[in-house]
């Protein structure tokens, strides 16, 4: 089966979302239909309170829509138990926050490794293995014993594109993650997404309202109050060259 007769990795078919406030419900989507194809690179963009982040999380399998259908991966998510619901994203997804989300007392090999250790299905070996050449990908290989309060904010980024990418996930999901990072060190984190998605042709979903990042994704799906107002798609299919080396 070619890339173009495969089936969408995500489908959402009028899915809504409304949140509610005691007696006041807040719409955080409005009919989004969306399908991202497997290898994508896409951004999620828009300002703050267009449903960015309600997007990712309805994809990412830790909330649930109003109305509408979510398929992730083959799967209709609104007809998964809890606990198959847990194994698809453990299994399937990997998330990077934009504050990292890195757990203070462990350093970054054992951040890292911490996920394989919830999937529960590889030997020591083969854990270390697995985590030692994830974090070689992403520049790391002379911090791996270091904590997180020992590492640059890009350096913390990188750790959390580990921890999201060891499980070997089909899809990632990255909510604003250069948000907290200054600019040079953001165009360096998304060229560690863009390149692994090359190489290893893992779908990235990102949301972001840098238009300097949107500019380097495949696709950009833009949110404005809930919807989808506009998408615009790279024509030159190329990959850009990184804007500095890793550091």
């Amino acid at each position: 089966m070619t890339a173009a007769t495969q089936p969408p990795i995500v489908e959402l078919k009028g899915v809504h979302k409304v949140y509610k406030l005691g007696k006041v419900e807040v719409p955080a989507l409005k009919g989004i239909d969306l399908t991202i194809s497997s290898g994508e690179f896409a951004v999620i963009a828009g300002p703050s309170g267009s449903g960015k982040t309600t997007l990712l999380n309805l994809i990412g399998c830790v909330d649930v829509a109003t109305r509408g259908a979510v398929n992730v991966d083959g799967h209709d998510t609104a007809t998964l138990s809890e606990s198959k619901l847990t194994r698809l994203r453990l299994d399937r997804l990997g998330f990077i926050f934009q504050s990292f989300n890195l757990v203070g007392v462990l350093d970054a090999f054992d951040n890292v490794e911490f996920p394989l250790l919830l999937q529960g299905n590889l030997t020591k070996a083969e854990r270390r293995a697995r985590v030692e050449a994830i974090m070689d990908s992403v520049g790391l290989r002379d911090t791996m014993r270091h904590r997180p309060n020992e590492l640059s904010g890009g350096q913390r980024q990188r750790v959390a594109i580990a921890r999201a990418l060891v499980t070997r996930p089909r899809i990632v999901m990255a909510d604003e993650p250069t948000a907290n990072l200054d600019s040079t060190t953001g165009h360096q984190i998304i060229d560690v997404m863009k390149r692994l998605n090359h190489d290893e042709g893992t779908t990235f979903i990102f949301s972001t309202h840098d238009p300097k990042v949107m500019a380097q994704a495949d696709r950009s799906i833009e949110l404005i109050d809930g919807r989808i107002s506009q998408t615009s798609v790279r024509d030159d299919g190329r990959l850009d060259e990184p804007h500095s080396a890793l550091v």
